[in-house]
């Protein structure tokens, strides 16, 4: 039985991510994903809480559903039963390229953009003595041409999300890691204070 519409809040989405993950690495991406989504919400004049959220949430299920048969796919029914307007449900199904949906809106494009390119940009700054501290595009653009980099992260979704963006990839690159670094501590990352 589905519960009515509820509000949809960080606390909430944060309740529902914990309550099917566990892993610390899931839950730092979640994060990272977030921060950027956040960041591109604000330059867009979109609803912010509302974009945050459905970064948060957008891998709540893989730790129960770690397959392509089975991830977000099979995710969508809880996130209805647990009340979350279809907007946050659809935007969630849309990040994943296998499922082939339309990337309509401008939050399904940003949650494309930021997802792979957030973790990758976080796999960069936890090999540097620095973080997040200095990182400049030409040094994530290298690592990119590395396949044993960060091997799991999917190169041509990095290219594709930052032209679904209509940005340069530099662009998009300054924007995640300048949105990362005020959470640098809570993805693990050392900063430059750290390192002094």
């Amino acid at each position: 039985m589905l519960r009515p519409l509820v509000e949809v809040t960080r606390e909430r989405a944060w309740a529902t991510l914990t309550r099917f993950t566990t892993s610390e690495s899931l839950l730092r991406h979640a994060l990272a994903v977030e921060a950027p989504v956040r960041g591109y919400a604000r330059r867009f004049d979109e609803d912010e809480e509302l974009w945050g959220c459905v970064a948060l949430l957008h891998d709540f299920d893989y730790e129960i559903h770690p397959t392509l048969a089975e991830h977000p796919q099979d995710g969508a029914p809880l996130l209805r039963e647990e009340g979350y307007p279809e907007e946050v449900v659809e935007a969630v199904l849309s990040h994943a390229e296998h499922l082939g949906l339309p990337r309509d809106t401008p939050l399904k494009r940003t949650l494309f953009a930021c997802d792979e390119l957030s973790g990758f940009v976080h796999a960069c700054g936890l090999v540097r003595p620095t973080g997040l501290d200095g990182l400049e595009p030409k040094s994530v653009r290298k690592k990119l041409k590395q396949p044993s980099f960060a091997a799991g992260v999917h190169r041509d979704e990095v290219y594709a999300g930052a032209a679904l963006l209509g940005l340069e990839l530099d662009e998009h690159i300054v924007n995640v890691v300048a949105a990362l670094q005020p959470i640098a501590s809570e993805l693990g990352l050392r900063t430059a204070v750290d390192a002094a």
